[in-house]
């Protein structure tokens, strides 16, 4: 069932952004292109986002023909399947001086020093204890190491860019020794390597950690994935993103990457030849149009690239957020607005195959509603989740593959165990268990989960 504490209506409207929900087109104009598979414009999607920018709130029964043009979309491009990965979450450190107002899951660094006697929830894990972890989730099947922390100031790229900064007098560059800090997380490369185990896949380090890596330096961002790569780093997450407009971003993440910077790193990382994934996170102080060009920022990226493998539209969850601390919003996005940024995800990424439902932010029943609504992809078993756990989420952090398989066969769907890429897939008999993963390099079919 859908989280109750997500359904509040949000007034978006006290912020005083230049950009809009309004436009020139009509609904029913922006629907029947989308019905024609024509490429859609962002008026277009403003219209379909908000059900018509000619009166207030969601028209209910128009809100159904934009999520029918969508599934009938999804079943045009994938079919009946609905994919999953068997993946660990392996996220380093919660130590981040960043101040992200949507973000519970980082803790100030100073938390972290040796000097430092209070007791705080956070963590750091040394480059071995982050190999035991994969080594773990390697003996359950996992196909998929997934990784994102917070901006540890003792972090660098490897021992060249630890040098550069131990030298460096610039006090702009948020860098500390690890010697002043309990734990050493150890460089990013050391960290890649750590967990690059048995030809498991890594899928790691966001436009705003590759900021982080090459700050104080002349490096391209080129560089910096290509050292990543050589370390061990297969793929790259879309993350850091939030909302690709800047306007947005100087209220909820002033301390983060323009919209640039983090299109500069992702093409750099596609550039050298790593797939990419792309996300927006969305039911915060944002309105819709803010919500369409997010879309527009990405379908352009991906008409350059061609790396990115998958759309994962992510829920705010704002519970023990500075954002509703702080009174800056008074909920998350209504189940109306889920539904329908799905769907016009669908419909505006014309050119990315795959739309993700998270069961994270969505909640078990309203995340397989989803798969109607456009989605074909119902993200991966995870094993650890911390960053919505800690924001107030409250769906769990572990999905069997079993689950999986009741669940997608219930609604009438193909299980499809996949890939990090998309590139290998493993058709379930729901007819045949017992169910376990099968692609990861250790994975024999044995159930993972319990």
């Amino acid at each position: 069932m859908a989280d109750a504490s997500r359904a509040t209506n949000v007034p978006r409207g006290r912020y005083d952004f230049v950009h809009r929900p309004e436009t020139d087109q009509s609904f029913e104009n922006a629907l029947e292109k989308a019905r024609a598979g024509e490429r859609l414009s962002v008026d277009d999607g403003i219209e379909l986002l908000t059900t018509g920018t000619s009166h207030p709130g969601i028209d209910p029964a128009r809100k159904e023909r934009v999520l029918a043009a969508a599934d009938h979309r999804r079943q045009e491009v994938v079919g009946e399947t609905v994919t999953f990965v068997a993946n660990l979450n392996n996220n380093v450190t919660t130590a981040c001086n960043t101040g992200c107002l949507f973000c519970n899951f980082k803790d100030r660094s100073e938390q972290f020093r040796v000097d430092n006697d209070t007791e705080h929830g956070g963590f750091t894990k040394t480059p071995a204890e982050s190999r035991r972890a994969v080594e773990r989730a390697l003996d359950h099947g996992i196909y998929e190491v997934t990784s994102v922390s917070g901006l540890h100031p003792a972090f660098a790229l490897d021992g060249e860019h630890r040098e550069l900064l131990e030298t460096s007098d610039r006090g702009d560059l948020n860098y500390r020794s690890p010697a002043a800090y309990e734990t050493n997380p150890g460089t990013y490369c050391e960290q890649m390597r750590a967990m690059s185990v048995g030809d498991v896949h890594l899928h790691s380090m966001t436009p705003e950690e590759a900021y982080h890596a090459r700050r104080g330096t002349d490096w391209s961002y080129e560089e910096v994935y290509g050292r990543l790569q050589r370390a061990g780093l297969d793929s790259v997450p879309g993350t850091a993103a939030e909302i690709l407009v800047d306007e947005v971003r100087e209220v909820i993440c002033p301390g983060k990457i323009r919209t640039d910077e983090w299109v500069e790193a992702m093409e750099a990382a596609a550039a050298v030849g790593l797939p990419t994934t792309s996300t927006i996170m969305y039911g915060h102080v944002e309105n819709e149009a803010h919500r369409v060009m997010h879309l527009d920022v990405i379908r352009d990226l991906q008409e350059r690239t061609g790396a990115i493998t998958e759309f994962v539209p992510l829920s705010f969850v704002h519970a023990n957020t500075p954002l509703f601390e702080q009174g800056m919003v008074d909920g998350g996005a209504t189940t109306d607005e889920d539904e329908l940024m799905i769907a016009v995800s669908r419909l505006y990424l014309d050119n990315i195959e795959h739309v993700q439902s998270s069961w994270v932010k969505y909640g078990d029943e309203q995340g397989l509603r989803m798969l109607s609504c456009g989605a074909d992809d119902f993200m991966g078993t995870i094993l650890s989740e911390e960053i919505t756990k800690r924001a107030g989420g409250s769906f769990g952090e572990a999905r069997s593959v079993a689950e999986y398989v009741e669940m997608i066969a219930a609604v009438g769907r193909v299980p499809v165990e996949r890939s990090t890429d998309y590139t290998k897939f493993r058709r379930v008999d729901p007819d045949d268990p017992p169910f376990g993963p099968e692609l990861g390099p250790r994975a024999d079919g044995t159930p993972m989960v319990k």
